[in-house]
């Protein structure tokens, strides 16, 4: 009766197999979501048992009463996620430590969609794009455990997956209103006819925020036609574009966040304004034994963001990629590669309330990354997998650098970097029965610079890729009611690309650290307490340290804390149900690197809720911060922070969202 509040994390094959029997030849008899059937999700649940580690594959049915503003939205419930919301569509999004002291944009992560990268060339990127309502289900890969997207980064990939005509035939209506003068609404179509498909969705969001300062509006459309050519082809077109404009409330100091959370900052009339186009194909071809997958992509951005200065700048991001996965009697191969090259006219302006004033810098940028990946799965008996797998990437970073206002104006300064690494894995699988598993692993990981860190001067800082050594150990399963993931992990990091605030509206610095390491667990236990009523919880724990750092010993690193968990109660049956949550962080994090300063914890009490008005229409709420806590959510690193400094972001504010969903 609580199949829509499974938990993606704790399938096994037996369990996978069932659900794909009950679902493939009818619909979903429950919820009103965006898809119906299950089959695409199941097969993503078979291939992420293949790994031996931390995955987790998140279905729309499990965040379908969210308020979807952001990925913490969707994810919050995906074990090892650190996600914390800044502002709007903004959040702090962190696997692993990933990205640790980056207090913008985003970077240690690949994110894609239906599997293209969507960061740019210089592997940072803007996850604003990456929009949940639209998705079918997303897929997270933890750490080494991505390297079927081609990803070495210390944090892993994300990949959300839209829908198809197959997958979400018929009409999808979904709007929702509420707190802060929100309205979101979502429409989507899907058809079949003979060998092809095809699916659209467009969506509009509008809300002032829950801050001063924080009014977004975007206005976003995907859509894919698939074509099967013969018995063994198979082609998919993609097309998504995005208007996002996001005003920027900024930091505070840590007295207002406290008493006036609602507080923003007005001065510049700072803001994030993005636009992209972005267009994708792929072709499959079914062979005997395997599967080949070529694709291509292109994505124009433009991106408008005052801030100290206006940043405008202009990009084209290309590339190319191919994967081939082959099996053989005990024997199963993947095997890959992926290039995206990226072009970028940057250009900053004196900030003139928000409007660009007299030039200060252009840059032409150019970036390439490549990688090529290959993994080697053997079954020596039945329940045992070795896994063997290895990623080299390469890529460089050129600038040149034409006009600085700070330099006397016109200038002609070049530079480049260039930068590549070798990642091995390895890894065991064991299956103790149909339901348990047992993983192990042991991987290296590589990340290069992006602009944003070795462009802080014209000629290029020298900085070094940051490369880790990661220990993983976990297990997988479900026994009577009670299913679990658990996984711990240790990463001994050299060079870790960190980053420490210099002004109040000044972009971080980068440096590179010397040794450090990032050890955690990660935990999910999901229990069902009766037929009608699920308890689902997730723990993470992190403990990320300097080690013998000259300048900070064996300190604590900034931003997350210590202990984060959240539980989630589901009473009732898809007819109606209800359900409070709760997210408890004991202890706040440190704000610097000195650790001078640790912020409280927090508890934030929730609800959601659901009813089926009729057959194909949904009801839904959204209760966030029932209690009002006032408390800091997230920091920008600084070396060393008092109270005044002004890097801190406030919780959500109290709020309750509404609305419908239907089918047609």
């Amino acid at each position: 009766m609580l199949a829509a509040a499974s938990p993606a994390y704790a399938y096994t094959e037996a369990s996978i197999a069932d659900e794909a029997s009950d679902t493939a030849n009818g619909d979903n008899p429950g919820r009103t979501i965006i898809v119906i059937g299950e089959r695409a999700a199941n097969e993503a649940e078979q291939r992420a048992l293949q790994t031996p580690g931390g995955t987790d594959v998140v279905s729309y049915d499990e965040y379908a009463d969210k308020s979807l503003v952001s990925l913490r939205d969707a994810l919050a419930f995906s074990p090892g996620v650190y996600l914390q919301p800044r502002y709007g569509q903004e959040v702090r999004i962190s696997i692993r430590g990933s990205g640790l002291s980056r207090g913008f944009h985003m970077r240690g992560l690949t994110l894609l969609q239906d599997g293209v990268p969507i960061n740019l060339a210089d592997d940072n990127g803007d996850f604003q794009e990456l929009e949940p309502i639209f998705f079918e289900y997303l897929e997270v890969y933890r750490g080494a455990n991505a390297l079927r997207f081609g990803s070495g980064t210390l944090g892993g990939a994300i990949n959300g997956v839209t829908p198809t005509g197959e997958t979400a035939p018929g009409l999808y209506l979904r709007g929702d209103a509420g707190s802060f003068e929100t309205y979101r609404g979502l429409a989507s179509f899907g058809v079949q006819s003979g060998p092809g498909d095809a699916w659209a969705a467009i969506s509009y969001d509008n809300s002032k925020g829950d801050r001063d300062h924080a009014q977004r509006n975007s206005l976003r459309f995907h859509g894919n036609v698939g074509l099967q050519i013969t018995d063994t082809i198979e082609n998919r077109f993609y097309a998504s574009l995005n208007s996002i404009d996001q005003e920027i409330p900024g930091a505070l100091n840590l007295a207002t966040v406290l008493t006036a959370p609602e507080t923003g900052n007005f001065a510049g009339d700072q803001a994030r304004d993005i636009d992209s186009i972005r267009l994708q194909n792929r072709t499959r071809f079914s062979l005997a034994g395997g599967q080949l997958d070529v694709g291509g992509f292109v994505n124009a951005k433009s991106l408008y963001h005052p801030i100290f200065q206006v940043v405008d700048q202009e990009s084209t991001d290309r590339g190319a990629y191919a994967r081939f996965d082959y099996a053989a009697g005990p024997f199963e191969v993947t095997l890959g590669g992926e290039t995206r090259f990226g072009d970028t006219k940057s250009k900053r302006f004196v900030n003139l309330n928000g409007a660009r004033g007299a030039p200060t810098f252009h840059a032409d940028q150019r970036a390439a990354t490549s990688n090529l990946y290959g993994e080697v799965r053997f079954r020596p008996t039945e329940p045992l997998q070795l896994i063997a797998g290895a990623i080299y990437a390469d890529g460089f970073r050129e600038q040149r650098q034409l006009f600085n206002s700070f330099m006397g104006g016109v200038t002609d300064i070049i530079g480049r970097a260039e930068f590549d690494g070798f990642s091995p894995k390895l890894g065991v699988l064991f299956d103790a029965n149909d339901n348990i598993q047992i993983f192990a692993n042991y991987s290296r990981s590589v990340e290069f610079p992006g602009f944003i860190e070795v462009a802080q001067v014209a000629s290029f800082v020298n900085l070094e890729p940051q490369r880790a050594w990661t220990a993983e150990i976990g297990t997988r399963g479900r026994a009577g009611a009670v299913e679990w993931d658990l996984a711990a992990y240790r990463a001994d990091i050299e060079g870790e690309l960190l980053q420490f605030t210099i002004g109040p509206d000044i972009p971080a610095s980068t440096f590179n650290a010397g040794d450090t390491y990032h050890q955690g667990i990660e935990a999910a236990l999901s229990i069902d307490l009766t037929p009608w009523a699920r308890l689902r919880q997730i723990y993470t724990y992190s403990d990320f340290r300097f080690v013998d750092d000259p300048q900070y010993g064996d300190n604590r690193l900034p931003v997350v804390p210590e202990h984060v968990y959240r539980a989630e109660l589901r009473l009732g049956t898809d007819a109606i149900h209800i359900a409070p949550n709760v997210e408890w962080v004991p202890d706040g994090p440190f704000a610097d690197y000195t650790n001078t300063l640790q912020v409280d914890g927090y508890a934030l009490v929730g609800i959601t809720a659901g009813a089926r008005l009729t057959d194909g229409i949904d009801l839904f709420v959204d209760a966030r911060n029932l209690f009002d806590e006032k408390a800091v959510g997230d920091i920008s690193a600084a070396i060393t922070a008092t109270p005044a400094s002004a890097i801190f972001y406030p919780v959500e504010r109290r709020a309750v969202f509404g609305g419908v969903r239907a089918r047609f």
